[in-house]
């Protein structure tokens, strides 16, 4: 008898088990994605004959697509079902990369750059709408946790990654590689069984007629702080082996190991910060504190040449405390969201990542082409401090969201 009443608790278990190993495999490949054409700047600028700031502008429209259409996506999701949403966006984004390895011109990187910024919109909502439908409740913070750190070293191997394509079988053959892996994972989510959500199809009865507004102001306040996060840390993501190699005297393995560092150490904090969100219900105290000890970091890489072996623990050191406020961050998002509006919600603060994408690439190529690499560094440290100030108003009670939204 026990093992008959166990049984469907262990079914549970495995779906839920396989669906976080599926989500978490996509959210990987968005991560990494968004790296593959930083990664291959100093090859792009020399194949295309331009600056850091036209291949910052291609940056920018990424960020711009991708900002625009992720609340849109995330009502799509909604309205179709979340799993069809992200096969597609696996897909696009894959081509996207193919696309511009096969016919490599400026126009095509702009092209791929409109192609990606769309595949980028579909993650969050679709995503974060999959877990919160199939994951136990009691392990939300950890489901989330595991996703993100997914995700993180998704980015986080990437420069390694692609350094190794590039001497592999060059430029152009890393970026069809890199993006063939997008439809390979599409057919992976199918062959497991990835499960649906959001579809409306599957409301319950009469519950199309609850409008639930999601733009309520902690929503609100939260996309501002998402596009300080995003300013804070794109600088390093997408500038830092340049700016190193060139204000530094750093070589490129040496600058893209420190990177490397720094993206690796923001993953592992992701799985620290999991059990700690679970822990406290002072999520935006957590990301200030963190927050305040990074800024004073790269404030140090930016005004003193330290040795690389130095540096590169400088980095790991900053990387894990932005990736241990990474789950409080997502915690804070889903107690502002109303009620089976967290797809939704998510989608809207995500698009705080996409605001700060539009600016970042053209400040930080600016800084680069008018040859000040410190100031990589140090305006990432500015964006640090205005980001430890806003995160002091983000913490919201789930009573007080739900309280706003029934108003």
């Amino acid at each position: 008898m026990a093992d008959v009443l166990a049984a469907p608790q262990q079914l549970k278990t495995d779906s839920a088990a396989r669906t976080l190993t599926g989500i978490s495999i996509a959210h990987w490949i968005s991560h990494f994605h968004i790296f593959v054409l930083p990664m291959l700047f100093p090859f792009l600028k020399d194949r295309l004959g331009v600056g850091y700031i036209e291949l910052g502008f291609a940056l920018t429209i990424f960020a711009l697509v991708s900002g625009l259409t992720q609340a849109p996506i995330g009502y799509l999701a909604d309205h179709i079902g979340a799993r069809k949403i992200l096969l597609i966006g696996l897909c696009l984004g894959g081509f996207a990369l193919i696309g511009l390895g096969a016919h490599l011109s400026y126009p095509a990187l702009i092209a791929s750059a409109i192609a990606l910024g769309l595949a980028n919109s579909v993650y969050h909502p679709a995503n974060y709408a999959i877990l919160s439908a199939h994951m136990d409740e009691a392990r939300m913070g950890r489901a989330f946790s595991v996703h993100t750190f997914a995700g993180f070293l998704g980015g986080a191997v990437a420069p390694a990654i692609m350094a190794a394509l590039v001497a592999a079988i060059g430029g152009l053959g890393a970026l069809m590689v890199a993006g063939a892996i997008g439809p390979l994972v599409a057919l992976l989510l199918v062959v497991m069984g990835i499960p649906d959500a959001g579809a409306a199809k599957d409301r319950p009865e009469g519950s199309e007629k609850v409008k639930i507004s999601v733009m309520t102001p902690a929503i609100m306040v939260l996309t501002v702080f998402f596009t300080l996060l995003s300013l804070s840390s794109a600088g390093i993501n997408n500038f830092g082996v340049v700016a190193l190699m060139g204000g530094y005297g750093v070589s490129f393995s040496s600058a893209n190991i420190a990177l490397t560092a720094f993206l690796g150490a923001s993953a592992a904090g992701v799985l620290a910060g999991g059990y700690l969100a679970d822990r406290t219900q002072r999520h935006s105290q957590v990301a200030a504190a963190c927050f305040v000890v990074n800024a004073a970091i790269v404030l140090l890489i930016a005004l003193v040449n330290l040795p690389s072996a130095v540096l590169t623990a400088a980095l790991g050191l900053a990387g894990f405390l932005g990736g241990v406020i990474t789950p409080s961050r997502d915690m804070l998002v889903r107690n502002a969201a109303p009620p089976g509006a967290a797809g939704r919600a998510f989608g809207i603060v995500s698009t705080g990542f996409n605001f700060g994408g539009i600016v970042s690439p053209l400040l930080f190529g600016w800084i680069m082409d008018h040859n000040l690499p410190h100031w990589v560094f140090g305006a990432s440290a500015a964006f640090m401090v205005l980001t430890v100030l806003l995160a002091l108003v983000t913490d919201r009670k789930p009573q007080e969201s739900e309280a706003r939204a029934a108003a």
